[in-house]
Formats: C-alpha cells, structure tokens, sequence
C-alpha cells in the first residue's frame, strides 16, 4: 500500500485550525496559492485582511535554515526595501510549529509579474539588486548551502542517471553531462574565486509582484550563498544582443549602490547549466509528491528525456560562446 504523503494532511480544516493556533479567528475560506516545494495558502480572517499560511515541506531545511532566511528579509526590511516578509508574534517569532508542520505567516500582497523586457523596469530591478546585495554581503548564512557544482551539478547528474534516465538514453546523457561537468569546473576555474554573499536565489519573474510602479520581492525560500550575478542571470532573456542590452540595465541601476565584479560574467552560463540539471532532479526528487505527477505530467517520459539531452547539448554549444559584455 502506498504510504499517504505528509502534505494530504493539509485539509481545509487542518489549515485552519493551525492559523488559529496562533491568535487568528478564521472566516472559513482557504484558497490553495501556486507552490509546489511547500504548500501556500490565502486564508480569509474575520474582520481583516487574508493571510498567507506558508507549510514547509517536511525534512527540506532544518529549523536553523528557516530561521536564517527569515532573518534575511527582516535585514531588508529594516533598510526599507520592497520584501514581503513573515509576520511576527508579540514574541518576535516568525516560525511556528503545529501538529508536525512548521508554518509561517505573511501578508498579502496583490500585483503583477514585471515586464522584464522593459528597459525601464530592468533598471529600476538593478537598483533594487544592488541595495539587496550591500545587505547580503554584510554577513553570510551560517547554516544555509551555497550554489554549487557538487549540489546542483553531480549530485543531481548522479541521480537521474542511476533512476530516470531510459535505458536507450543513458549512453548518450552520461557522456554528455560528463563534458558539460568538465567544461563547468574550467569556467569556474578561469573566474577565480568569486565572492559568495546572501541571495535570493531564485530570482524570476514568478517572485516578484509589481505595484505601485516598483517590484516587490516575494518567497525567499532558495535563498543560498552564491555569486551576486546569481540574481541577475535569470532576469536576462532573448538572443545575445537582446540579453546584452538588457544586462546593461541592470548593471548601470546595481552600480548605483553596489560594485559588481564584472569577472562574475564568466558564469552567467555556468549557472543556468547548473540550474537545468537541478531543475530535472528536483522534479525527479519530489515525484512521490501526488501533486508532481498531476502538475508536471511531462516529465520522466521518453519525450522529456530526449529533449532534456538536446537542451543540455544546445547548453554545451552556449558555454563555448565568448562571455555577455555590458555596454
């Protein structure tokens, strides 16, 4: 018999009774908010506005971890930049414990994804970027990991290999991935050792939420140590010269605030190589999850495969490309 997943206890009455839990009276509604790591939830309170009931997937960051991303938004809080961070008790405490589940509350925020082909707004990204990252090299996480080739590349690499990969493919996947990884550690090699500082770590248009004319930064749940230019690679899109330009923005708004070692540009295609295998792993890590299966119902066919591989190889091609230049 299939063992029932932790996260099919989070019924409606479940969710409820543990907002309660911590001092709000709930007017009944729930509605289940698009999150796949952990389970988020908009929950109505009685005579207030709705609050976000944030379930942390069991056993993925310790009670450290959490607590150090917390940290992390209330640091750029407090320099009044645009966060949507957890609420916190009388106590002062941001995350909290009901029958199994740790859980956090936050506020909600409406807005709409940026429009990160628009100059303007990947300047005014730049700015935003550059005041995060002065925060974000003040200290670093203690207890949180960091970007790197062993988590995000062979791990990664080594388990769907071993598990998911179709027996046809194998062949083809294990050389390929082997000179992606050999190509990788020279890239990463030829940019010496760049700086590690606090990130967000998953800095895409899906977290953020624009109103008000500015973005506001939402789910800092990835947040690691890495290189700065880790938020600023997954903002650029298009063919090279597009990219190009929009990397100018960006970096004229950030220089406003913070230096960026230009050195870092080396691994703009190391990381997005990096975050390709991850993104397969992570997939094949949770597929036990009933709500993988339902949402990515694609993935782990021959289909998937094949096109995993050819990207992977048009990723080889990219890494071989000169290195994006700002103007």
């Amino acid at each position: 018999m299939t063992q029932a997943h932790p996260f099919e206890r989070l019924t409606p009455d479940f969710i409820l009774d543990a907002v309660e839990s911590l001092g709000h009276w709930c007017d009944g509604r729930t509605l289940a908010l698009n999150s796949y790591e952990n389970r988020v939830y908009q929950v109505g309170i009685e005579d207030a506005e709705p609050l976000i009931a944030k379930f942390y997937r069991p056993g993925r960051w310790s009670t450290e971890q959490i607590l150090e991303e917390h940290q992390f938004c209330f640091d750029l809080v407090e320099q009044e930049l645009p966060v949507v961070a957890p609420l916190r008790n009388e106590q002062g405490e941001s995350l909290f414990e009901y029958q199994g589940f740790q859980l956090a509350l936050f506020p909600r925020r409406g807005g709409r994804a940026p429009e990160l082909d628009n100059l303007d707004n990947l300047y005014q990204l730049g700015r935003l970027l550059g005041r995060f990252h002065l925060i974000g090299a003040k200290q670093p996480f203690e207890h949180r990991p960091r970007i790197d080739t062993r988590s995000f590349g062979y791990d990664s690499i080594e388990l769907i290999s071993e598990n998911f990969i179709p027996a046809g493919l194998k062949t083809a996947y294990d050389s390929l991935t082997t000179d992606l990884m050999q190509v990788l550690e020279q890239r990463l090699s030829e940019a010496g050792e760049p700086k590690l500082i606090r990130v967000h770590g998953d800095c895409h248009a899906g977290n953020m939420l624009w109103r008000d004319d500015a973005p506001h930064f939402v789910d800092f749940d990835d947040a690691r140590m890495a290189p700065a230019v880790q938020d600023i690679w997954m903002l650029l899109c298009g063919d090279r010269q597009r990219q190009t330009l929009q990397l100018s923005e960006v970096l004229d708004g950030y220089a406003e605030f913070c230096d960026f070692d230009l050195r870092q540009l080396q691994l703009v295609e190391v990381l997005r190589t990096l975050r390709m295998l991850h993104y397969s792993a992570w997939l094949a890590r949770r597929w036990q999850d009933p709500a993988f299966p339902r949402s990515f119902p694609w993935f782990n066919t021959e289909r998937y495969w094949s096109e995993h591989i050819l990207e992977l190889r048009e990723q080889f091609s990219a890494l071989q490309e000169p290195v994006l230049q700002v103007q």
